[in-house]
């Protein structure tokens, strides 16, 4: 039997095209930009001709626009869970890494070095995200055995989740790096899960032009 889980990032969203790009989390809850929308037309597209039986989504705004656009032309309405909200991310939210390092550097130092221990101050580290989002899509595979899943969350969400399929620990999945509206494809089959594509980003040449 043989299950498959298409796994997204959420579309663009105005903090990820700044220069440089801004951290966001779960404290701001911004919609899609123009680019994003257009992205998850093409991601929609794109999975069109695919069979997907279940939609599920982090309830931020811009996963849920995500999973709504491309879920459409199968007739599901996306089902937000709490457990797929992106990485509470503290005090760092809505800065850039070049200004964090400025402010912050200590913690900035701790992060980078072991972000699965350490996290973001006065929010989750990788290691909290991992637990709670491998629980959640583990209840998620074991009822829709045999089916097909989209899941349309984060970065830290699904980098932390594709890291551990990868045999790698919180702490190296920054590694795992995802573009919006990338496409993983993690199937199982028996007791086996493995990652069958990662990051999959074609379907998105053009769309910024």
């Amino acid at each position: 039997m043989k299950t498959i889980l298409y796994l997204m990032r959420h579309g663009a969203t105005e903090a990820n095209l700044a220069q440089p790009a801004r951290l966001q989390g779960r404290r701001h809850n911004p919609p899609l930009a123009r680019l994003g929308v257009r992205q998850a037309e093409a991601t929609r597209d794109f999975l069109a001709i695919r069979p997907i039986d279940h939609c599920y989504c982090s309830p931020l705004l811009r996963a849920v626009q995500t999973a709504a656009i491309v879920a459409a032309p199968h007739g599901l309405s996306p089902e937000p869970l709490e457990d797929l909200t992106e990485c509470d991310i503290g005090r760092w939210e809505g800065l850039d890494w070049q200004t964090i390092r400025y402010l912050d550097a200590e913690s900035y130092q701790r992060f980078m070095a072991n972000p699965g221990q350490f996290g973001y101050p006065g929010g989750e580290s990788f290691g909290d995200v991992y637990q709670r989002v491998s629980a959640a899509l583990e209840t998620l595979l074991e009822k829709h055995a045999g089916e097909s899943i989209l899941i349309v969350a984060h970065h830290v969400v699904n980098r932390t989740y594709l890291a551990g399929l990868l045999g790698l620990t919180p702490d190296q999945a920054r590694q795992v790096t995802l573009d919006n509206c990338g496409i993983s494809v993690v199937v199982r089959e028996g007791q086996q899960t493995a990652i069958n594509t990662l990051n999959a980003a074609f379907h998105l040449q053009g769309v910024a032009a």
